[in-house]
């Protein structure tokens, strides 16, 4: 860091920059409270879509128990085929957003299966969905929590670096202004009492 210059030409610029420092804190502090609300709306997503894929776990158990049948083969009866996230800005903050998705059931006969398969081909649809919207969800907690961080850290920069630096600086060249004042005035007066004495004689 450069040595501190103790003139009036360094008040005035740390002056200013402390006015700019305490003029853009309250909007970073601002910042970071949104973020903290949107982080806590994605995190209570997060808590509810888990808890639909964990009912909809539940539900397959309990509305199919058929599926503990040997001899009926449901692998890869449904896939995620494609899906595709879109990026939306939520506070300055760039999230990502389920945008579409296409689940695809296999074509199986109806005679060739049980009539249940129907009922789990639906459940398994809505699972690979909701697990989808977890992952996605889980994102975007993940994104807040490193803005939060970011800002944070930007605020804690200005409320215990930046301000508290400018305002010792500026204390230290007054300190010193005024000193050299004081020092000048007993000069001056330490000069005048000469010439006088020297007028004297």
């Amino acid at each position: 860091m450069a040595r501190l210059q103790l003139n009036k030409s360094a008040l005035a610029h740390e002056t200013t920059q402390l006015r700019s420092y305490e003029r853009f804190l309250p909007s970073l502090d601002l910042k970071r409270q949104q973020l903290m609300a949107e982080r806590a709306k994605a995190r209570a997503d997060v808590a509810t879509l888990t808890a639909q894929v964990n009912e909809l776990a539940q539900s397959v158990g309990k509305r199919v128990p058929m599926l503990a049948q040997d001899g009926v083969d449901l692998d890869g009866l449904v896939t995620l085929q494609d899906y595709h996230v879109k990026e939306v800005n939520v506070v300055g903050v760039k999230l990502p957003e389920l945008d579409r998705m296409v689940v695809a059931v296999r074509p199986y006969s109806p005679m060739a299966k049980p009539q249940w398969v129907d009922a789990v081909a639906q459940l398994l649809h809505d699972m690979i969905e909701a697990r989808l919207k977890v992952s996605v969800a889980q994102q975007r907690v993940r994104i807040f929590d490193k803005a939060v961080d970011t800002v944070t850290q930007r605020v804690n920069l200005f409320e215990k670096v930046l301000i508290p630096r400018a305002k010792a600086n500026i204390k230290k060249i007054r300190i010193f202004l005024s000193d050299e004042q004081m020092q000048a005035v007993v000069r001056s007066k330490i000069s005048k009492r000469k010439r006088a004495q020297e007028r004297l004689r």
